[in-house]
């Protein structure tokens, strides 16, 4: 879609690689209803296999960092259900996992980035 929105996301890796820590960010994002971390290769489409936030029924508007978190085994979801955080680790350092950012506007998701 086209937007002049734009954001970022960080992720840090515990040293025991039991805790993978966020930080997500957005600027002059309106509605955001919520983020994920999705399964696909750039430019393609793929299932949710972690929630980093919402869902926000109403939407928020974001500008600046707007959650931090972490995401350890039992957070997996969809494809990654039951399987290690080491599985989702795989997927993002083989360029195979991006985030997407939800909103009221753009529910199939407004802002996207891979993670890498």
């Amino acid at each position: 879609v086209e937007t002049e929105a734009w954001g970022m996301a960080q992720f840090r890796l515990s040293r025991d690689g039991d805790v993978l820590y966020y930080k997500l960010g957005a600027i002059g994002l309106e509605g955001a209803t919520a983020a994920h971390i999705h399964l696909g290769s750039p430019g393609v489409n793929g299932g949710v296999v972690v929630r980093l936030y919402g869902p926000v029924a109403e939407g928020g508007d974001l500008n600046g960092v707007f959650v931090r978190g972490e995401i350890t085994v039992e957070d997996l979801m969809g494809s990654l259900a039951g399987m290690s955080l080491s599985a989702l680790i795989e997927q993002i350092e083989a360029g195979n996992a991006y985030v997407n950012v939800h909103t009221l506007t753009h529910p199939g998701g407004e802002i996207r980035g891979q993670l890498q």
